[in-house]
């Protein structure tokens, strides 16, 4: 190890920037996050500089570098695009021992400044001691993928714990045990789900040793249409850190594959006229296993409030009194549209877009018809591939034209996505003809149009063939 890692506190401390341009800025701004006082030396100023100073918030020496201007100051950077003037810069402050920093210039350098991930009051800091800072930053952007934002609210809820924490364990080892219990249950979660005065009555009883930490908790996660790079960062976490997965048929396998290894896996998916649980029954297991005091992931396909029931579950949760989340996915619509290159939305084909069902029930299709003609509109139909010929029938009926373009996209945004397109009138023919199966998502609209020339996404080959 050729450096020390520390990090230092330097609010309202003086320190000393020596440069005006872009690259000085940027330094200056991460001193700003930390609550220095900063003086900028400088014969110009940046714009962002300057606009720093019309707004108070740096003074600036409107000269060229002289030692003299350390006199007092904690840490200095040097950052011009002089290499003499640097490395006098870095001379005269190491002749003080005042720490100082010269922009791409390690050997100059008593202290590196680091890529970093914050999450105030965490900070994580990732430095090659300046033999790659490119590495340094790829190496930062994969850990800001693991650590959720509100990382830093957890932080900052444990600091107003501490002092009781430290009075209700006598030992360090209690106190690990303690808080490792905090930041991996249930309280944890309710920090980072935003629910903080439900977490302070919870750990306030927990420090009574009025209730267990372990209890169980319900997390309703969107698992998007599909891609597994769609998924959230929140839902991602708590794939990895449920005891029991409740999913259903829409989950695609890709997506699957991320929930926590050694999870119990419990399916519930639906099909059309076959159900494998019944709404109630799937409600009351999601119950019954949260009294058992696992971590329950219910994991739905798109979207849990958009056709995923998502409202009827959480009801029945809250009867009850089971702790719950809800983590949105990218709904299908939004998704499938996207890899399949029709926009739900354009100002040349349409300013609104509709959502509906196109679930068939006793034999017909019950929409509003009516609604669904209406001009200058995208009308998004889920689950609706059995329907589909009674579905363009009634569009044509009421008052659509034969011509309107229509789509139907098979497991959208996987390497299985196939894409039919065609009008009102030739649509299912040619959906006979491909034998698709579902999960699919229809597209009604004048937007189909813009397929052919804003297509991107183009599933493999060996996939196509698998299918």
């Amino acid at each position: 190890m050729e450096t020390l890692p520390i990090f230092m506190k330097v609010q309202s401390r003086p320190c000393l920037v020596v440069g005006g341009g872009e690259v000085a800025s940027r330094k200056v701004n991460l001193l700003e996050k930390a609550g220095a006082s900063i003086t900028v030396v400088a014969p110009d100023l940046h714009p962002e500089l300057q606009q720093l100073l019309v707004d108070g918030r740096i003074r600036h020496l409107q000269a060229v570098f002289d030692p003299a201007q350390l006199d007092g100051v904690m840490i200095v950077i040097a950052a011009t695009d002089d290499t003499e003037v640097n490395r006098a810069v870095s001379h005269a402050a190491q002749a003080r021992n005042i720490p100082v920093n010269v922009v791409d210039a390690p050997e100059l350098c008593t202290f590196i400044v680091p890529s970093i991930v914050d999450r105030s009051p965490l900070l994580v800091a990732v430095s090659s001691g300046g033999a790659a800072p490119v590495l340094a930053r790829m190496l930062r952007t994969r850990i800001e993928t693991m650590i959720p934002a509100t990382y830093g609210r957890l932080a900052a809820f444990a600091a107003e714990f501490r002092d009781a924490v430290k009075r209700r364990f006598s030992t360090s080892q209690q106190r690990r045990i303690f808080w490792e219990d905090v930041f991996q249950g249930a309280v944890g979660e309710l920090v980072l789900s935003g629910q903080e005065p439900a977490a302070r009555h919870a750990m306030q009883q927990a420090l009574a040793g009025d209730e267990e930490l372990h209890h169980g908790e319900v997390y309703l996660v969107g698992g998007g249409p599909g891609d597994p790079d769609l998924l959230t960062f929140r839902a991602l976490r708590l794939m990895q850190q449920a005891d029991v997965c409740v999913y259903d048929k829409l989950v695609s396998r890709e997506v699957m594959e991320l929930v926590r290894r050694d999870a119990e896996l419990i399916y519930v998916g639906k099909s059309r006229d076959q159900h494998t649980l019944p709404q109630e029954d799937i409600n009351q297991l999601l119950v019954r296993l949260a009294k058992e005091g696992k971590r329950v992931l219910r994991l739905k396909g798109g979207d849990p409030f958009i056709f995923g029931r998502g409202g009827e579950e959480i009801e029945t949760l809250m009867e009850h009194g089971i702790a719950f989340q809800v983590v949105p996915g990218i709904t299908a619509a939004n998704g499938v549209s996207s890899y399949a290159g029709i926009p739900l939305t354009h100002r040349d084909y349409a300013q609104s877009c509709l959502f509906t069902t196109g679930h068939l029930k006793d034999g017909s299709v019950d929409l509003d018809w009516t609604a669904l003609v209406r001009p200058k509109q995208t009308v998004v139909i889920y689950m609706g591939l059995v329907g589909l010929s009674e579905i363009c029938r009634q569009l044509v009926q009421h008052g659509a034209p034969h011509s309107l373009p229509i789509a139907i996209i098979q497991q959208g945004t996987t390497q299985r996505q196939r894409v039919v397109e065609g009008t009102l009138e030739t649509l299912p023919g040619l959906v006979e003809q491909a034998g698709l199966r579902a999960p699919c998502l229809i597209i009604v609209g004048e937007v189909v149009r813009l397929r052919e020339k804003l297509a991107w996404f183009a599933p493999s080959l060996e996939a196509e063939s698998a299918k």
